[in-house]
């Protein structure tokens, strides 16, 4: 292996730079005009996303996101940096580099810096455990056009997905059980994954079935009766009709059927963000509160665990092998 250059390039979604109007604005317009997050003919998403949506959404995000910022940064930023961090300790003899689909750490200059070390083979990492043409295949897309600027390419491999990888779950499993140690066992467990419109499905996208891959290959590895879990999908934008059942809507009917109690995790997101920390540990709180419930935990993304690192240094070394 000795003449070979190995890299590996981690790839998450994104986050602006600081929780302001301005920033957040940059990034949702370099996000949302992503032909594979909204496919909208440009002539009228444009317009719209210009016109209404940064200037009326930026100010409210911006807010949102100060609510959850780190004291190092954007929660996204830090807990994927100590990622990368962990990863290359445990990974000495391949270059790694983080970069973001939107916002920095940038695509471009990563790749730069791969090759600045003369890789020969390539391992892409998109931090997506379950496959979305709207994330993994955005990813691979950004890659491919930057590479059409390289002479020279080296191997490539891509890891698709871990949606139902053993240490994947093995590592959920153990989240799951601490946070059942702590607050007891819930009346019902819910998985929450990021939603995408229907309209994707139907044009071929499986998202959905990878998630449901995650959930039953979780449900029968938890000591948990598998009645009282729960799949549901979050974080619905625009009037296309999204994945089902949503996760609101849940929270809202659980305390009608006598349910006090839940635990949420949300095993979509390598790592926690706007998505988990405000969306489902502040909103959907409330929403199950109001609605009557007593009980409601917020089970943390695996961040820099050190299950989590030791499942992603499988990944990249049976790739590498």
């Amino acid at each position: 292996m000795s003449h070979e250059n190995y890299g590996l390039l981690m790839v998450n979604l994104g986050t602006p730079n600081a929780p302001t109007p301005k920033s957040v604005k940059r990034y949702l317009a370099e996000f949302l005009s992503d032909r594979r997050v909204i496919d909208m003919p440009r002539a009228l998403w444009l317009p719209l996303l210009y016109g209404v949506i940064l200037p009326l959404r930026s100010p409210r995000l911006a807010k949102i996101y100060k609510s959850i910022w780190m004291e190092e940064g954007s929660p996204l930023m830090v807990y994927s940096s100590r990622q990368k961090q962990a990863l290359a300790a445990s990974l000495p003899d391949v270059t790694v580099e983080l970069a973001m689909s939107y916002g920095q750490p940038a695509l471009p200059q990563a790749i730069a810096h791969l090759y600045a070390k003369n890789i020969t083979w390539l391992v892409i990492l998109p931090l997506f455990p379950q496959y979305s043409s709207s994330t993994s295949a955005a990813i691979w897309d950004a890659v491919a056009r930057i590479l059409t600027d390289y002479r020279r390419l080296p191997s490539i491999r891509f890891i698709r997905d871990y949606a139902q990888h053993p240490a994947y779950i093995a590592a959920l499993k153990a989240s799951i059980s601490r946070t059942f140690v702590q607050y007891g066992q819930p009346d019902r467990l819910v998985m929450s994954f990021h939603g995408i419109p229907m309209r994707y499905v139907k044009e071929g996208d499986d998202y959905p079935q990878r998630c449901k891959a995650t959930f039953q290959a979780l449900t029968a590895a938890l000591d948990y009766p598998a009645e009282r879990v729960i799949m549901t999908f979050q974080s619905r934008f625009g009037s296309d009709p999204w994945l089902l059942p949503a996760t609101d809507k849940i929270m809202k009917l659980l305390p009608t059927q006598g349910v006090n109690h839940v635990q949420v995790l949300c095993p979509g997101f390598a790592a926690d963000c706007l998505e988990t920390l405000e969306e489902i540990q502040v909103k959907n709180r409330k929403i199950f509160e109001y609605a009557g419930g007593t009980s409601f935990h917020y089970i943390p993304a695996l961040n820099d665990d050190a299950a989590h690192v030791a499942l992603l240094r499988q990944l990249v070394i049976a790739e590498l092998r």
